[in-house]
């Protein structure tokens, strides 16, 4: 029996808001929605959301996860992602550098290409199977979703909205990229005339929950009371009731993720990705690590001299920096050679399950022969020839990470059963830092991502304004008409403050759908700088 948000039991089967089957499994006989009878498909992984399995208009494909793939690019928050910052904003960098939309692209090409390989190889064939199943189709159509719920101005964008959404608007939930991700393809996107999402098939929803949990209670007991807890499953230390600092869906998707996960049951721990989010997962890094150092090469902002300053530092006193005391490596600052320190006992701290001092030197020796030796020796000019050698240096990393990819029939509790070999697994590792150290910990970027972070607080602060004006009701913008009623809709009618908490659903849901240049030109026309009525920069 399902709980309803204001913590009762809901005794209605499928209890679904108005209009709408949340759980069609919960019904009994033939499967009805608008008056349509539904399939029920014989492979349970090809269930859609709402019960049926066949084509419908607009789908081309004969097969349902290829359908998926095509629904996904065909969905206008899709599109959107063009204009979504992956680090830079995409107009503010002067150059071309990775968005939303093409980080996407290269997160479904890898891992299309890790399934097929996992697939083909018959050390792991019977293994995938046993575990739910691992089909390219539904990694690549998971690998183009996975992104759709990121707000404007990247990960500070997400970061500002959750604090927003909980302390400002009230909402236990808050705000988390991959949970809007989830909640667009479940609830807030529109196909056709009778149907509320995309309609994904259940391998598909199940292959986009990298955190296959709810913020505080589901699954019981939940993950962030493991020990060690599933990787982003802790709550923050500053705030341990918070609950957990990653997950995969809002409560009001909850049914939706059960049943996303039923073909799944008794292969799985109820917190473990299931073989296809694991793909799916290790692409996402791999894809990261290699185009935000591409990126910033581009750009001109990863020095040689810096990073190799940092890595060199590090093996000649390697030694002398693993005897001294996390206080004094503190106290070190940004000394060369601390940082890297810092990281190396970062992950034994974190991940003691693959952590390894030899593997972490080969990896720093390895990434410094690659860029200090390599793609840093020369200034990027933007010629051709700058251009083969960058797109030489992705291609011989991201071969080397998809050789890489491994199996694990019982996965530590932080890993997903897919995943990188132990030095493959230190190389991202180290990639990853060289984008923190170098780029992240800028003061310029912090300077602008200060200005993002205002921004958004004052977007959210006049639209929920307008909201309370009972003169300007009938002239809100519809799609956040439409929004407030949807998130009513979706509440309990007992759900305290129920109106209140629809409305910051809605501006939330509302916010996270503008690309970066839409919310500045919003916040310009509401605060009265923008002299331009009629402008295209966003849709009313």
């Amino acid at each position: 029996m399902p709980l309803a948000p204001d913590g009762t039991r809901d005794p209605r089967p499928g209890a679904a808001p108005p209009g709408r089957v949340r759980d069609p499994s919960l019904l009994t006989g033939p499967l009805r929605y608008r008056g349509r009878i539904m399939d029920v498909p014989a492979d349970p992984r090809t269930r859609r959301l709402f019960g049926g399995s066949a084509r419908t208009l607009g789908d081309l494909a004969a097969s349902p996860f290829r359908a998926d793939r095509d629904r996904i690019v065909a969905s206008p928050f899709f599109a959107r992602l063009n204009g979504v910052t992956q680090v830079i904003s995409p107009g503010g960098s002067g150059l071309l550098v990775h968005n939303r939309l093409t980080h996407s692209l290269k997160v479904a090409q890898v891992a299309r290409a890790i399934a097929e390989r996992l697939t083909a190889d018959p050390a792991y064939r019977d293994l995938l199977d046993k575990l739910g199943g691992c089909d390219p189709d539904v990694v690549e159509a998971a690998a183009l979703a996975h992104d759709l719920g990121h707000p404007p101005f990247g990960h500070l964008g997400e970061r500002v909205l959750d604090r927003l959404a909980r302390q400002r608007l009230g909402l236990p939930d808050g705000f988390e990229g991959n949970a809007q991700s989830y909640r667009i393809v479940t609830s807030t996107e529109i196909r056709g005339a009778a149907t509320t999402g995309l309609d994904l098939t259940a391998a598909v929803r199940a292959a986009l929950l990298k955190y296959p949990w709810t913020r505080l209670d589901h699954p019981d007991p939940h993950p962030r009371h493991l020990d060690p807890a599933p990787r982003g499953a802790a709550a923050p230390p500053d705030d341990p009731e918070s609950g957990s600092v990653k997950f995969g869906a809002y409560r009001t998707e909850l049914d939706d993720l059960r049943q996303a996960r039923e073909p799944f049951a008794g292969r799985l721990p109820d917190w473990q990705q299931t073989p296809e989010a694991s793909v799916m997962d290790t692409a996402d890094d791999i894809a990261y690590a290699i185009h935000d150092v591409e990126d910033f090469y581009r750009v001109g902002v990863l020095q040689q001299g810096a990073v190799a300053a940092e890595l060199m530092a590090w093996q000649r006193e390697s030694g002398r920096f693993r005897a001294i005391t996390d206080a004094a490596l503190t106290a070190a600052g940004r000394r060369p050679g601390a940082a890297i320190e810092r990281l190396r006992r970062q992950l034994h701290r974190k991940d003691a399950w693959i952590a390894d001092d030899e593997a972490f030197a080969a990896a720093v020796e390895h990434v410094r022969e690659e860029l200090v030796d390599g793609l840093l020796a020369l200034p990027f000019d933007g010629s051709i020839e700058a251009e083969q050698y960058v797109a030489r240096f992705s291609a011989r990393w991201s071969t080397r990470f998809v050789e890489a990819i491994t199996v694990a029939p019982e996965p530590d509790v932080r890993s997903g059963h897919v995943l990188l070999a132990k030095a493959q697994w230190h190389e991202v590792q180290v990639l990853k830092f060289v984008h923190h150290r170098f780029v992240l910990a800028r003061p310029d970027l912090a300077l602008h991502q200060r200005g993002q972070a205002r921004l958004l607080g004052a977007l959210v602060e006049a639209l929920w304004e307008w909201l309370l004006d009972p003169e300007e009701e009938s002239r809100l913008p519809r799609r956040l008409h439409d929004l407030v009623e949807l998130a009513e809709a979706e509440l309990h009618p007992r759900t305290p403050d129920r109106i209140g908490r629809a409305r910051g659903r809605a501006i939330v849901d509302f916010v996270a759908q503008l690309t970066d240049g839409q919310a500045v030109a919003m916040l310009d026309a509401l605060s009265g700088r923008s002299g331009a009525l009629w402008t295209d920069a966003f849709v009313l």
